[in-house]
């Protein structure tokens, strides 16, 4: 799945460039589900980088645990928590990596995923809106997952999807069928991501020094799968 992740400043402006920036990049080096995360969704025809809860929260929900931040891609249009949202309301969640955790004989070894040459990620994301008043709201999100590719199987089973910047404003657009939207969520392609090990201090949810995103080994890809 996807419990935690690495976002550091990232230049979106390169991979959308006609976005309009409404609040700033939240940044982390340990990010955990329950807190605000940074989004991209559509507004006036133009992608907008706001905030949201990271945890689905439709209006219906009555206990905060049971908010799911993560959403199974092969679910979305079985299970009532994600139809509406999947059909009009995705969104995309910048981020430099994410966290997983490969079982070892003697305890997890913590990896961090990202990109091959350490570019942003786009993630697939599903948001909502629960009104606490007629004008007060608050939005939140899930990520959406889908299996790992093959190299990145024995850390973990499932990744969130990557979407192409290319394909972003089509995946956020709510007028895109959603078995056009369908056709994005497939396991990324094995050379553009690669996972390297990084310290175990970041099981911690609470250490957020930079240290948590740096490689203790090298870099699990396919070019040095081929090369060993």
């Amino acid at each position: 799945m996807a419990g935690r992740l690495y976002i550091p400043s990232l230049s979106l402006d390169r991979l959308l460039p006609d976005m309009v920036v409404h609040e700033s990049l939240v940044t982390g080096n340990n990010l955990a589900p329950r807190q605000p995360l940074s989004l991209i969704r559509l507004e006036a025809g133009r992608p907008r980088l706001s905030r949201a809860f990271w945890g689905l929260t439709p209006s219906w929900l009555k206990v905060l645990d049971h908010a799911p931040h993560c959403a199974r891609a092969e679910s979305l249009e079985s299970r009532a928590m994600f139809r509406d949202a999947f059909a009009a309301r995705r969104c995309l969640v910048p981020v430099g990596g994410i966290y997983v955790w490969r079982p070892t004989p003697r305890a997890k070894q913590p990896y961090l995923v990202t990109r091959v040459d350490r570019g942003p990620l786009l993630l697939a994301g599903l948001w909502c809106r629960f009104h606490t008043t007629l004008t007060e709201y608050n939005d939140s999100l899930a990520l959406i997952t889908v299996p790992s590719p093959g190299l990145l199987a024995p850390l973990s089973d499932r990744l969130p999807a990557v979407i192409d910047a290319g394909d972003a404003t089509h995946w956020l657009d709510p007028q895109t069928p959603t078995p056009e939207a369908r056709q994005r969520l497939m396991p990324a392609s094995e050379e553009l991501l690669g996972a390297f090990p990084v310290s175990r201090g970041v099981n911690d949810p609470g250490n957020q020094e930079a240290s948590c995103a740096y490689p203790i080994g090298p870099m699990l890809c396919r070019t040095s799968e081929q090369e060993t």
